[in-house]
């Protein structure tokens, strides 16, 4: 018998599924997923909803479905963290979901943090590293990680904003198709360049469809809307294995880089979520064997 050499688990982003929390993890059972990925800003795990008790009581469910978390998603959505202002209740809240997620047995915490300049000199670099260092330290202090999704820049750049920050506690949340879809960057090499920093990947495919500065998306994400553009003309999301990603050579180059932790299907678009995620588990428990 032929042995795998790869021991990554599985993982579904709950909210995909478009149910209710309880529902959502039977769901990821029934799929066929090792582990879940929530997000907690807002909703019924938004950190002030749950006491100690009713964290240990949601753990044991999911536990009692055969199913782990792989981490929790913080992302607030707007311009991440550009925004000086606003950065105060923003780290504070981002602090209560990195201690959730410790309770739910995770140590990782996703988000975008908005576009980081390629110039260190903008105040923009400054007020995104101010903001993720506070968050490192914090992780440090709790044993979690502060995970920075791929996307909005170059693999390049977000390596050097990542070594230039005074802390250990922030890491890299890898997902192929943000890069392939927006930065049109090689999801192949971006595993490489953050080889240090990977501590979770968000298996997810794509085509980019037109080419644009990656920071005039993010802003229509951002503001709900700019001008007459359209996402549609630029981009597109895909099922597993029909977009541009290069799964094969991906899934070797994070066994190359000794990365053993989740990959976790996440579905943003289409008619039939939990179709499209019981098919990519099927599409990722073959690449595994």
């Amino acid at each position: 018998m032929a042995i795998s050499m790869y021991t990554n688990k599985i993982g579904v982003m709950v909210d995909s599924f478009q149910l209710d929390l309880r529902a959502g993890i039977k769901k990821a059972k029934e799929v066929g997923a090792d582990g879940i990925q929530i997000y907690a800003v807002a909703g019924a795990m938004e950190p002030e909803q749950l006491n100690q008790g009713q964290r240990k009581e949601l753990l044991d469910f999911i536990k009692s479905n055969g199913l782990e978390v792989s981490a929790l998603c913080g992302d607030f959505g707007g311009h991440g963290f550009l925004i000086e202002e606003e950065n105060t209740w923003k780290v504070e809240k981002s602090k209560r979901i990195m201690e959730l997620a410790k309770d739910m047995e995770t140590n990782v915490v996703t988000t975008h943090i908005g576009v980081i300049p390629k110039d260190e000199s903008k105040s923009q670099y400054r007020i995104l590293k101010n903001a993720c260092e506070e968050l490192g330290r914090f992780g440090e202090s709790v044993g979690a990680y502060f995970a920075i999704e791929t996307g909005p820049e170059k693999a390049e750049t977000l390596k050097s904003f990542l070594d230039s920050l005074d802390s250990g506690g922030v890491g890299v949340n890898l997902d192929p198709a943000n890069l392939v879809m927006v930065t049109d960057d090689d999801p192949v090499k971006a595993v490489i360049t953050l080889k240090d920093y990977i501590v979770h990947t968000h298996a997810k495919d794509g085509i980019m469809i037109k080419k644009t500065e990656p920071q005039i998306i993010y802003d229509f994400f951002a503001e709900g809307g700019i001008g007459d553009l359209r996402l549609e003309d630029y981009f597109a999301e895909k099922p597993l294995g029909l977009g541009s990603v290069d799964f094969s050579g991906y899934m070797k180059a994070l066994s190359q880089i000794g990365y053993k932790g989740f990959l976790t299907v996440e579905r943003e678009v289409g008619d039939d979520p939990e179709g499209d995620i019981r098919d990519a588990v099927h599409f990722l428990k073959a690449l595994l064997r």
